[in-house]
């Protein structure tokens, strides 16, 4: 598996979740199943079935965060670095439409645009890393059906 880069506050979330579903969760899903069981037949109880996909499914989610707490990597926040890096703080501006905003670069298993937190493998993550402030950076954004925009870099850190 790659390296999973995360905040030290991502990685203590994870932690926390990991935790609870491991106690909590499980105790939880013995109990409906326990509780399926006793309404007869397991071959034709719809409940029996639903509680055996939500185990599967929360099973699925402890591997999934195993393996990302295996392999991460915390991002060190440098609000000193001249250049952005993962873990940067940027502040950008939309040449085209006179619109600054705030990003977070963070890693992929992290990033939440809702949240201004931008993966560093997303397109303008990847054109921020390495510049500077007053830097100038051209991103191919015809996902988004806008083609290429224009952001200048107005603060950093």
């Amino acid at each position: 598996m790659q390296k999973v880069f995360l905040t030290l506050e991502a990685k203590l979330e994870l932690e926390a979740r990991l935790k609870f579903l491991r106690v909590d969760g499980r105790n939880d899903m013995a109990n409906k199943i326990r509780q399926a069981r006793e309404y007869g037949d397991i071959s034709e109880n719809a409940e029996y079935d639903i509680a055996k996909e939500e185990q599967a499914k929360m099973e699925a989610e402890i591997v999934d965060i195993e393996q990302k707490l295996a392999n991460c990597e915390i991002i060190k926040e440098n609000a000193k670095s001249e250049t952005v890096t993962l873990g940067s703080t940027v502040r950008i501006l939309d040449l085209a439409q006179k619109v600054e905003e705030t990003y977070k670069i963070v890693g992929s298993h992290e990033s939440n645009p809702m949240e201004f937190k931008i993966s560093n493998e997303s397109p303008i993550g990847k054109a921020l890393i390495g510049c500077k402030k007053g830097d100038t950076i051209t991103v191919d954004t015809t996902l988004n059906g806008g083609g290429k925009s224009e952001f200048k870099i107005v603060k950093l850190g």
